[in-house]
């Protein structure tokens, strides 16, 4: 463009003619003036770098400002109403914008807000209120991804101006976080609920380096033609004169580069002319050395250095110095060479490029992060070595071209030079890959694809999608769709397909992500697979920027993860993959994790347990990097591996505050609390247990922390009482050092007392605990906040009760919360109570409650009493148990609801077993309905629950009662017989009996005759005992003999009497209730190892005889054990022992069956059996006991 089309200044309104310094715009800003400020279209420019393109972006600005401009000239500004969002590839380079634009605008009003990893303090008020946000593409989109729920999107309205810096950047693997939020942004805008915001009319302006595809970039920003602005090298104010130097290779890539030092230094004195120069390195030793080497050699000069043109000048640099934080730094800046990269602090940073652009640093080593357009031109350019350690791909790779396009033009100032230099020393081999660099650069491709998993969750998660319809137009809205089209082979699509075909296979990696979250439950889709809504686990990887296959590994944890576990996880993190095992290092890590002074707290082991020899994998390395860090004094020195150990506590602290939150969602408390321990040790680089705890205090470095500790000074409790003169005596500094030492305690949060309690009272059927928080402390005037966390849970069982999140300072005190627990039905339960600070090791509060059973002990009193008149309903059961020892029974509580049914034929149950022939609803039973019946009800019968109220006389009455029951029982055995007897008189039963051994029958002695019905023979010798119920009688006599049976007979006997069987109208079973009574055989009772009795209904006279007889022979029993037998008139004979344990029999035809139980006593009131004792609990002892004689 001719000089008599360029702009002017003054063709601006007179706002804004401030703003610069100059008064005519340059070839390429008059070009591109009319559509940068008098138009709305979007646009992409493509210059040379140092071309002025920054002028556009202000231009820009201006346009959108202007509407703020009334009718009458003035300016009425609205904050935050419309936003430009500034988008730079480094966060240097957004400081430098930041100050020029604040500079520049902050007179008119505008608010400029930063957001980079060097800015943390922001809140969203801050960003309501902003009118420019300048950010770097992760940080933008790490910060609104997960502030949708407080409002951090609602800012997205107001935005109505995207600037995007070096938009060529998108060819960078950190090019897809660029291409996700310009992607979001179009998404957003195309939503109909934003048609009325600023949104909807959002404009886009990316400029860039040379670049050949600049169409491809105008077609994803929808840029019409007149937007597309395209300039080569005639734009360049300051003509380059480039070199290409190659030289022999080393063994390896590092070597090679390393060697390179020593030619920059000839270099420098052939080309630079005694002027300003950069020298780009690629690692941030490889400058450090390069200066280092370069002062050296300046050193031997003496105080002529050929860096420094006079005395003034090292009079400036002498007192810039002192100012310096760096000690290196100091040294190399007095003979006028310096280095500058992202890991100096921020003063430092300025100082240096203050120094530089003011001419008295000559020389300055720098990494390429100058490269994106900080303004730092310099007359010489030499970029030592064109090769990169790739952190993602593990080796040494070539710059991109547009890379080094950008280091070259730093070269040449155009206020002071006509011309710049530009040296490239590179390979014999690639020299000519840079000959013709200058002529453009590669293609600019798409890196979304490897990681559009990460970026579609997050659009999920903040709702901009939600179905598979809207997650197809997303990536129909990136510039990866674009390049498909253009580049198909390049994503793995077979060249000349149709764009039907492309845009079909975009929807298959679609679905196919898509199913992978749903896989995971990261993401929840319906039966269709059409609906998409975010789960918690997708919603924790998009809150803090994990990697999908990271996010796997915290998936498929265990549950009770203990701290070496989330170790483990985070060494096997895709975020740090780029860490290498090299060679060199794996000696020194073998003697590391062989040490014997265990310093580590874990170590590498083999599959034997024991400690590896040899560390083979980078996960290996970075395991034994982390714990010797953690130790609070680490050996490792070297620069390369302490930054991976950098590099693996800033992530690793990431992913543990993650996997915190992930086991708080699945309320694993151990693995919640050794996350979140992990991860503020990992923030200090200090175990929670390190003698060095005090180096988390401001100014307390390892050198005093060592110090304090010989002095026994290695708590925040012991600082705070040590006496500050002592302090400085021991560390050998001056007053007033030991008070500062003092004052740094106030950075820890208040102090805090933790009380743990049981309380009374009941929520949702679940006890009460509280936890009280109270602060002993008060607070310091500091606009920090501390957090904390309060965990209460049962380890045993890996269940957090209760979680909340606590402000320290704010919280009202004292602070009660309840924690709802189940009470344990059996053993002790332990909770354990945690106040977990966020960000401080070792003023940690823990505290737990041991909660034990109710045991309610009921003192059951006996008073036994002679059996000559017990006649009572309740029979006694024990359980056979197949072997030669029966244990005693437990006191039990009655009238349990927990108990099984004992219902065999699902009959009605009344208080009297009354059983009817009756001809309507009658069933007819045969022998096989009977056992298949009483089979299938037993497989029903529930398990047995264990009794919460088990009580016993006395502690030591039960005692005596277990031990001598369980004497008596060894002399029993598993026989089983049966016996049977009729009457037409009386009425039958059956008597199922254990018996310790068989006898042949001495004598015959009949029990019942025809003549009267009942005939007690040798009454005065041989009746033991009674069982009477509704019929059934039983009689044991001594000295009186069974005939042998066996299974056959019984069963034989059994599917006789089954035949018979009546037609049931209704039928019932009692309840089994079991008590163990102590008696006294020396009082004349005869309750000898348990009393059985059976109560009887009408028995008319024959009763009362059998009383008489009774109570005559039991006057003159003996206590001694006994064994009767039984004749009856089917010729069945009886064997009984002291125990039987069902009772069956028949009353008139009608059929009932009776468990037995004993009873303490038996009053007879009108012919009738009334019980007057206590009643034990409902205790089922088994069905095998019930029905044994069945199997």
């Amino acid at each position: 463009m001719d000089s008599y089309t360029l702009k002017a200044v003054n063709d601006l309104p007179v706002l804004f003619r401030s703003a610069f310094n100059f008064r005519y715009f340059n070839s390429l800003q008059s070009e591109c003036f009319s559509t940068c400020f008098q138009s709305d279209v979007n646009m992409v420019i493509s210059a040379p770098t140092g071309s002025g393109k920054t002028v556009l972006f202000e231009l820009c600005i201006m346009r959108l400002l202007s509407k703020f401009i009334g009718t009458d000239g003035n300016f009425i500004h609205l904050k935050g109403t419309l936003k430009t969002i500034y988008i730079a590839p480094s966060k240097a380079l957004v400081q430098e914008k930041l100050r020029d634009w604040t500079q520049k605008l902050g007179p008119l009003g505008i608010k400029c807000l930063e957001m980079t990893g060097d800015s943390e303090f922001y809140s969203i008020s801050n960003i309501q209120e902003a009118d420019i946000i300048l950010t770097t593409p992760e940080k933008f989109d790490a910060a609104t991804r997960y502030r949708i729920k407080d409002g951090g999107l609602s800012f997205f309205s107001d935005i109505a101006l995207v600037l995007i810096d070096e938009v060529h950047l998108l060819n960078d693997p950190r090019g897809a976080a660029l291409e996700a939020i310009v992607s979001r942004i179009k998404m957003l805008a195309c939503n109909p609920e934003m048609r009325s915001s600023s949104l909807s009319h959002v404009r886009f302006l990316a400029v860039s380096a040379t670049i050949p595809n600049i169409n491809d970039l105008a077609e994803w920003l929808v840029t019409p033609s007149q937007g597309i602005k395209r300039f080569g090298e005639e734009m360049r104010p300051v003509k380059l004169t480039t070199k290409v130097l190659g030289y022999t290779r080393a063994k390896n890539d590092f070597l090679f580069e390393k060697s390179l030092q020593n030619y920059i230094f000839d270099l420098l004195k052939q080309y630079s002319g005694g002027k300003s120069a950069l020298i780009f390195c690629s690692t941030r030793k490889g400058a450090q050395e390069a200066a280092q080497r370069l002062s050296q050699i300046a050193m031997t000069f003496g105080n002529s250095s050929p860096f420094i043109k006079g005395r003034e000048e090292q009079e400036r640099l002498r007192e810039a110095s002192l100012s310096c934080g760096d000690k290196q730094m100091q040294s190399y800046m007095l003979y006028g060479v310096g280095y500058h990269n992202g890991g100096l602090a921020l003063k430092d940073r300025n100082l240096i490029e203050g120094l530089f652009l003011n001419g008295d640093l000559q020389i300055l080593c720098t990494t390429n992060t100058l490269a994106h357009g900080i303004n730092l031109p310099a007359h010489t350019v030499i970029i030592k070595s064109t090769q990169y350690f790739n952190k993602e791909k593990g080796t040494y790779m070539e710059y991109d071209r547009s890379m080094v396009l950008q280091m070259c033009g730093r070269a040449g100032r155009p206020p002071f030079d006509d011309t710049g230099m530009v040296i490239i020393m590179t390979r014999k081999e690639t020299v000519h890959l840079y000959e013709n660099l200058l002529n453009g650069c590669e293609m600019v491709e798409s890196q979304l694809l490897p990681c559009v998993t990460e970026h579609l969750t997050a659009e999920i998660v903040q709702a901009t999608v939600s179905d598979i319809t809207m997650a197809i137009e997303w990536m129909k809205c990136s510039y990866l769709y674009v390049r498909m089209k253009k580049n198909p082979e390049n994503y793995s699509i077979l060249k000349g397909l149709s764009g039907d075909r492309i845009e079909k296979h975009l929807q298959e990696i679609c679905v196919q992500k898509v199913n992978e979250l749903s896989q995971y439950q990261m993401v929840w889709t319906d039966e269709d697979g059409f609906l998409l809504k975010p789960l918690e686990p997708g919603r924790l990887m998009t809150k803090y920027y994990l990697k999908f296959d990271t996010m796997k590994h915290i998936i498929q944890a265990p549950a009770n993860c203990s701290m070496e576990d989330v170790l483990h996880i985070i060494c096997r993190a895709e975020e740090i993959a780029w860490i290498q095992l090299r060679r060199n290092e794996k000696k020194f890590l073998n003697d590391i994790n062989n040490e014997k002074d265990c310093r580590l707290r874990f170590h590498v082991l083999d599959d034997k347990g024991k400690r590896k020899k040899r560390i083979q994998t980078r996960e290996e390395k970075i395991f034994i990097l982390v714990n010797d860090c953690l130790t609070g004094d680490p050996s490792v020195h070297d620069l390369s591996m302490s930054q991976d150990m950098n590099s693996v506590c800033s992530n690793g602290c990431r992913i543990a505050k993650c996997m915190k939150e992930y086991f708080l969602y699945k309320k694993s408390y151990r693995g919640a609390l050794n996350s979140t321990l992990l991860a503020k040790c990992l923030h200090q680089k200090l175990w929670d247990d390190s003698q060095y705890l005090l180096k988390q205090l401001p100014g307390i470095g390892m050198v005093t922390a060592k110090a304090l500790l010989s002095m026994g000074i290695k708590s925040f409790e012991a600082l705070s009482e040590a006496d500050p003169r002592k302090i400085e005596l021991i560390t050998g500094r001056k007053y007033p050092y030991g008070n500062h030492i003092k004052e740094s305690l106030q950075s820890l949060p208040p102090k805090v007392e933790m009380i743990f309690k049981e309380t009374d009272g009941q929520k949702q059927g679940k006890s009460k605990l509280l936890i009280t928080l109270t602060r002993l402390s008060h607070p310091h005037n500091s606009t920090k906040r501390h957090y904390a966390d309060m965990m209460v849970g049962i380890e045993e069982d890996n269940l957090i009760l209760f979680h909340e999140k606590i402000r320290l300072e704010d919280f009202s005190s004292p602070y009660n919360a309840v924690a709802l627990y189940k009470k344990p039905r059996q053993g002790k339960l332990i909770i354990k109570a945690a106040l977990i600070v966020e960000e401080f090791i070792g003023i940690d509060l823990h505290q737990k409650v041991i909660i034990t059973p109710e045991i309610n002990l009921k003192v059951h009193n006996y008073c036994p009493k002679k059996p000559s008149s017990i006649i009572h309903n309740d029979l006694t059961i024990l359980k056979d148990d197949n072997d030669c020892t029966s244990h005693a029974q437990e006191i039990e509580q009655s009238n349990s609801n927990s108990m099984p049914s004992f219902k065999l034929l699902d009959e009605e149950l009344e208080d009297n077993v009354v059983i009817e022939n009756g001809d309507a609803d009658c069933k007819i039973i045969n022998e096989r309905t009977v056992f298949d019946h009483i089979r299938k009800k037993a497989k029903k019968l529930p398990p047995l629950p264990v009794p919460n109220d088990a009580c016993s006389p006395s502690l030591e009455t039960f005692a005596f009662i277990r031990k001598r029951t369980r004497e008596q029982h060894m002399e029993l055995d598993n026989d089983v017989e049966f016996v049977d007897m009729q009457d037409d008189k009386f009425p039958t039963g059956t008597v199922l009996i254990q018996s310790p051994e068989l006898r042949e029958p001495k004598q015959n002695r009949p029990i019942f005759n025809s003549s009267n019905g009942f005939d007690l023979i040798d009454k005065g010798k041989a009746l033991t005992e009674l069982w009477s119920e509704g019929g059934k009688v039983a009689t044991k006599y001594l000295d009186i003999e069974p005939r042998n049976l066996n299974q056959e007979t019984v069963f034989d006997h059994i599917r006789k009497k089954s035949r018979n069987f009546p037609a049931l109208a209704s039928t019932r079973i009692t309840r089994a209730e079991v008590i163990n009574l102590d008696c006294d055989m020396n009082q004349n009772t005869v309750l000898n190892k348990g009393t059985f009795s059976i109560a009887q209904t009408n028995l008319g006279e024959e009763v009362q005889e059998l009383k008489q007889a009774l109570h005559c022979k039991t006057s003159n029993s003996s206590t001694k054990a006994g064994f009767s037998s039984i004749n009856s008139p089917n010729g069945l004979e009886l064997k009984t022992s002291q125990v039987p344990p069902v009772l069956m029999g028949k009353n008139n035809g009608e059929s009932t069956v009776k468990q037995l139980q004993p009873l303490t006593s038996v009053k007879i009131r009108n012919g009738s059996p009334e019980s007057t004792g206590e009643v034990g609990k409902e205790s089922f002892l088994g069905f095998e006991s019930v029905f044994s004689f069945l199997f």
